[in-house]
């Protein structure tokens, strides 16, 4: 009984245990925060994550089952090769028509 009755500052063991209380706390938290990114390589899905969307720096990131690929902006409008397929016209109601040339 006379362990019980010790004070903290004379058993040491007492702190060790509340800092092991707390390291778990923090390994909890990181294990969490890892399950829930949407890049996780666990994951059974297909994820597609964009970053700075509409700026000149935009970036995507595709993931498809294992592989991750990630594509870059350059910053300008039209880069790359390709022409032009047609033009799209978004009605009153939102709607959105293309029209292939």
């Amino acid at each position: 009984m006379r362990l019980l009755d010790e004070d903290e500052g004379i058993n040491p063991a007492l702190s060790v245990v509340n800092l092991v209380d707390v390291f778990l706390v923090l390994i909890a938290a990181l294990l969490i925060a890892i399950a829930q990114n949407p890049l996780n390589p666990f994951l059974a899905e297909d994820v597609t994550v964009i970053k700075n969307a509409g700026k000149n720096n935009m970036e995507i990131i595709v993931k498809k089952g294992n592989t991750i690929e990630s594509f870059k902006s350059d910053g300008k409008t039209g880069a790359g090769t390709g022409k032009k397929a047609g033009t799209a016209y978004e009605m009153a109601d939102g709607s959105m028509i293309y029209v292939k040339e």
